[in-house]
C-alpha cells in the first residue's frame, strides 16, 4: 500500500466519519474504528473511489484488548501507523449532577478518557518501534475542555482531562518523534450537535438556539494537522461556529 496510515476512532458517524473520508480523499490509508460494523461500512461506502484505502475495524475503545486488536489489524494491513485521531466520545443525559448515577459517570469516563489513553498508549508502542520512527496523535478536546455547559459534569471533566493527556503525551512523545496535539471543536453540525439548532440551556438558565458550522471544516483541520512534518505541531487548535457562545459563554 502507498500513502501514510491513519486510525480514526468514532469513525461511524459525525466528526469521525467526516474526518476519515477527508483523510482518504487526501491520499491516506485509514483504519476506521467504531462500535458498530454497519456504521463503519456506511462510512466506507460514502468514501466513493477512495474506499479501497479504508479498513473498518469494529472496536470498543474502552477495552484494552479491542484497542490492541485495532492497531494490530491496521499495522497488518498497511505496515505502520502514522497518525491517530482520538475522536471517539460520548455524553451523559443533561441532568443535575446530583442526579447522575455512578454508572452514567463511569460510562463517559471509560470512553472519553480511558479510551483516549488506551489509544494513545498503543499508538506510542507502535510508533516508537516502526521505521521511520514516530507519528502524530490528535486528541479531540472540545470547547468543553475550556468552559462547561450546565449539567455536563462528566463530559466536561473528561474533556478537561484530555488537555492533560495531550500535554503529558506531547512531552513524553518527544523522545520517540511522536507529536501529540489537540483539536477543540465547537458546534459542528452532526447528529450529536443537532440539538443546538433547537435550543439548549445557557449558563443563565435560558434556552437559546446556537449557530452551527459545517463539519467539513473540522475534517479539513484534521487533514491539515495530520499533514505537517513531525518537526512541526499545532499544539492546540479551536475550530468553532463563529457566533456560538464560548468567549464569555455569551
Amino acid at each position: 500500500m502507498t500513502g501514510k496510515v491513519a486510525i480514526v476512532t468514532g469513525a461511524g458517524s459525525g466528526i469521525g466519519r467526516a474526518s476519515a473520508i477527508a483523510l482518504l480523499k487526501a491520499g491516506w490509508n485509514v483504519g476506521l474504528a467504531g462500535r458498530r460494523k454497519d456504521a463503519l461500512e456506511e462510512t466506507v461506502a460514502k468514501a466513493g473511489s477512495t474506499a479501497g484505502k479504508a479498513l473498518p475495524v469494529p472496536t470498543d475503545v474502552a477495552d484494552p484488548a479491542s484497542v490492541k486488536a485495532l492497531f494490530d489489524a491496521v499495522k497488518g494491513a498497511f505496515g505502520r501507523v502514522d497518525m491517530v485521531f482520538n475522536n471517539a466520545g460520548m455524553n451523559a443525559p443533561g441532568i443535575p449532577l446530583e442526579e447522575l448515577s455512578v454508572e452514567q459517570w463511569k460510562a463517559v469516563v471509560d470512553v472519553n478518557l480511558t479510551g483516549s489513553f488506551l489509544c494513545l498508549a498503543e499508538a506510542f508502542r507502535v510508533m516508537k518501534d516502526q521505521t521511520p520512527r514516530g507519528g502524530r496523535i490528535i486528541n479531540n478536546g472540545s470547547i468543553s475542555a475550556h468552559a462547561p455547559r450546565p449539567n455536563s459534569i462528566p463530559y466536561t471533566a473528561t474533556k478537561h482531562a484530555i488537555t492533560g493527556l495531550t500535554k503529558s503525551g506531547s512531552l513524553d512523545g518527544r523522545k520517540y518523534d511522536i507529536a501529540v496535539c489537540q483539536l477543540d471543536i465547537g458546534n459542528a453540525e452532526t447528529e450529536m450537535a443537532a440539538r443546538m439548532a433547537k435550543g439548549v440551556m445557557q449558563a443563565n438558565g435560558e434556552i437559546a438556539v446556537e449557530p452551527l458550522m459545517d463539519v467539513q471544516h473540522v475534517a479539513n483541520a484534521v487533514v491539515h494537522m495530520a499533514s505537517l512534518p513531525l518537526d512541526a505541531n499545532v499544539q492546540f487548535m479551536t475550530v468553532m461556529a463563529t457566533k456560538m457562545p464560548f468567549v464569555g459563554r455569551g
